[in-house]
């Protein structure tokens, strides 16, 4: 029997310490209230949001349409505390362990609960978060049902609404291989079976999105993998889904997530211009947009915001997983963001294309293995949320102050006349650039005047 199975669909071995939190009206975080928006806090009141207030008006929207801020259920409920040199730590009291059904709904009620608490209207999950894996793709998906009929109820209770949903296609060993890069055909059939489940769902429950990850679409030797085979297959894969999503009518947006390694050496979808470029290959790049991690971003060797700014220039930024890293440690440690200065400037791109929507900004992060108390996992997303608040605020003044703005424009004003506007039109060839240079000279040098913008930037800080 796999030990993915649950061992009941309407019970499990749980004592009474987790049966307790089977009533319709048992408390998960008992103490903890609404948590509540209080400017004058001091240091220590971390339970309360000193920068995001969801009605307050920026640039005539409010913080809650700006920010659209969501929890995912994998770290926060599903999340151990373990790590490659360490057992699990994050006992939490509602779930017994078990792969069961009904430890499945214990974990969902307490995540609705913290939703409502924490003021989130959004939430996203893979499907094998919320629900066990069965011996067959029948009885998983059998389970999933079971599972998204308590989902959709506690959605309409609460007015929670699912950001994005997405497939866990890189856990099981069946995609150790990789899952639409898979050599074995068998495998890329299993997966999109399971995808195709999982677009369903996702229209089922509302999603406005739906990501793809690929978690095993990469290589780890050149020497046993043909690369032109693989990433054909993918966009094949892609092709697909996206059939099938018009099929069924789901009318949420595509996203791709990049990522430069983890868990393999190299992956396909490496950075946001990769996969730009993957999509544009394949003629994909009208059905997808992208979902920037910015921990990823990092890991790729770029800076906090390259990925943002990269994708939105190319109108493909669609929403974005708001964690952090330790850039010194070199690989994905989901950290929950607080650096104000790498919130500003991702609210800046947020700004600059007019807002984020249908995507969001999701903690896509966990609270580190030290972190035991329940009251842990409502600071870390309040300090996240407060962060990105304040980022909001901060690039809302460099918009309206236009010092900023003004002075990158001016550093470009050279292609609004002249021999500039012809080579911004199409106009000018090489012909032309040769005769103009011949009559011109030597161009002078101008300075970049980098510190003088990091300056102008910190004063808005």
């Amino acid at each position: 029997m796999s030990s993915f199975a649950p061992t009941s669909s309407d019970s499990g071995s749980a004592g009474a310490q987790y049966e307790k939190y089977d009533a319709p009206d048992a408390e998960f975080f008992p103490g903890i209230g609404k948590i509540e928006f209080k400017p004058d806090g001091g240091p220590a009141d971390t339970l309360v949001y000193k920068q995001y207030n969801p009605s307050e008006t920026v640039q005539g929207r409010t913080m809650e349409e700006w920010l659209r801020f969501s929890v995912c259920f994998w770290h926060t409920f599903r999340g151990t505390g373990a790590d490659p040199f360490g057992f699990p730590t994050l006992n939490r009291p509602w779930d017994d362990g078990s792969n069961t059904i009904a430890n499945a709904k214990r974990r969902l009620r307490a995540g609705f609960e913290f939703f409502s608490k924490l003021g989130v209207k959004y939430w996203t999950f893979h499907d094998r978060d919320i629900a066990p894996e069965g011996n067959t793709l029948e009885e998983s998906n059998k389970y999933l049902d079971e599972i998204v009929d308590l989902a959709e109820e506690l959605q309409k209770k609460t007015g929670v609404k699912l950001l994005w949903a997405t497939c866990n296609l890189f856990a099981h060993p069946r995609y150790m291989n990789g899952a639409s890069t898979n050599p074995d055909a068998h495998v890329f059939a299993y997966a999109a079976a399971q995808v195709k489940k999982g677009l369903e769902v996702a229209k089922r429950l509302g999603a406005e999105n739906f990501v793809f990850w690929g978690g095993r679409e990469g290589y780890h030797s050149i020497l046993n993998t043909n690369v032109k085979a693989e990433v054909t297959h993918m966009a094949k894969f892609f092709r697909m889904a996206s059939d099938y999503k018009k099929k069924i009518g789901f009318t949420g947006t595509f996203l791709i997530e990049p990522k430069p390694k983890e868990p393999t050496k190299h992956q396909y979808d490496y950075d946001a211009m990769t996969v730009i470029g993957f999509l544009k290959s394949f003629d994909l790049d009208k059905e997808f947009k992208l979902n920037i991690e910015p921990n990823h971003t990092t890991l790729a060797g770029h800076s906090y915001e390259h990925d943002c700014v990269v994708a939105s220039a190319m109108g493909m930024l669609g929403s974005i997983d708001s964690n952090t890293g330790s850039p010194d440690l070199g690989w994905d440690t989901d950290q929950f963001p607080m650096d104000y200065k790498n919130t500003s400037l991702v609210m800046k791109v947020v700004l600059d294309q007019g807002g984020i929507q249908p995507g969001g900004l999701n903690f896509d992060c966990k609270v580190r293995r030290e972190s035991t108390e329940l009251r842990d996992m409502f600071i870390a997303h309040i300090g996240a949320m407060d962060a990105f608040a304040r980022g909001l605020k901060i690039a809302a003044r460099v918009a309206s102050d236009g010092t900023i703005p003004k002075a990158v424009q001016d550093r470009y004003s050279s292609y609004s006349t002249g021999i500039g506007a012809r080579i911004e039109s199409g106009e000018a060839n090489f012909e032309e650039l040769e005769k103009y240079i011949i009559e011109n000279g030597e161009p002078q040098r101008v300075s970049g005047e980098q510190e003088h913008y990091e300056s102008m930037l910190n004063y808005f800080m």
